[in-house]
């Protein structure tokens, strides 16, 4: 299957599961990454009178807000913009400040990021009858590396089973901007984060991995543990069997 042919296949299933539901179109959080950018393109292919990026910067790096809208921009993709930065403050401020370690604290706040956003989303997604996508990939959903209730909350994942590798060169195929595609992965949650530097490993290694199996012994361990610990992530909350 080339890749247009791929593009066509999302599409199609894209269509497929929001009219089986009953909807009238997409919504989707535009954040100026090369994932989130895909999935606006095949959405708004799916749904061309009715697909809705939402750009919901929270102290966000004005690059991603850039390059964001240059996306929208050239594929004519209908936008609305939230800006939460008062309301993840107010929400701060409503909150017990107890003094915790300073790096869990900061996962902390930007799990508050994504869940703010996800609410975001389905505002829209209630008021319009439409779906939330997500732009979740093969890699990400594989070790858990996204928030539950935050990204991970959404009704379907169109890219879920694509290795990061095969959405770039996706990505390429569509006509996404090189500055996106080539930029360093990240969520942009906090000043330098990025999405290897948290991971602990390259999205190539990851690839590879999911792929084939193989990996560096440290790498495989790291892997495979993230896989075991996430498992909750990737199923709805568990009920007694009695």
């Amino acid at each position: 299957m080339n890749l247009e042919q791929l593009a066509e296949r999302l599409v199609l299933w894209i269509r497929g599961k929001v009219v089986a539901a009953k909807c009238k179109g997409v919504v989707l959080g535009l954040s100026g990454g090369m994932d989130s950018s895909v999935l606006a393109v095949l959405c708004h292919r799916a749904f061309p009178q009715t697909t809705l990026a939402v750009l919901m910067p929270c102290y966000s790096n004005q690059e991603d807000m850039a390059h964001a809208k240059t996306v929208a921009n050239k594929f004519s993709i209908p936008t609305r913009t939230v800006v939460l930065d008062s309301v993840f403050d107010g929400l701060l401020k409503v909150l017990p400040d107890d003094k915790v370690d300073p790096d869990v604290n900061r996962t902390t706040q930007a799990n508050i990021k994504a869940r703010l956003r996800m609410l975001t989303l389905y505002y829209f997604a209630n008021r319009l009858k439409y779906m939330v996508a997500g732009a979740g990939n093969r890699d990400e959903l594989s070790v858990g590396y996204f928030t539950k209730y935050g990204d991970g909350g959404v009704d379907i994942q169109p890219l879920g089973n694509m290795l990061k590798g095969e959405l770039k060169e996706l990505a390429k195929s569509l006509g996404i901007p090189e500055p996106i595609i080539n930029k360093t992965p990240s969520a942009g949650l906090w000043e330098g984060q990025t999405d290897e530097g948290e991971l602990g490993f390259s999205y190539d290694e990851l690839d590879r991995y999911l792929a084939s199996g193989k990996a560096a012994a440290e790498v495989k361990k790291r892997i495979e543990s993230m896989i075991a610990t996430s498992e909750h992530k990737r199923v709805l909350p568990p009920i007694p069997s009695f």
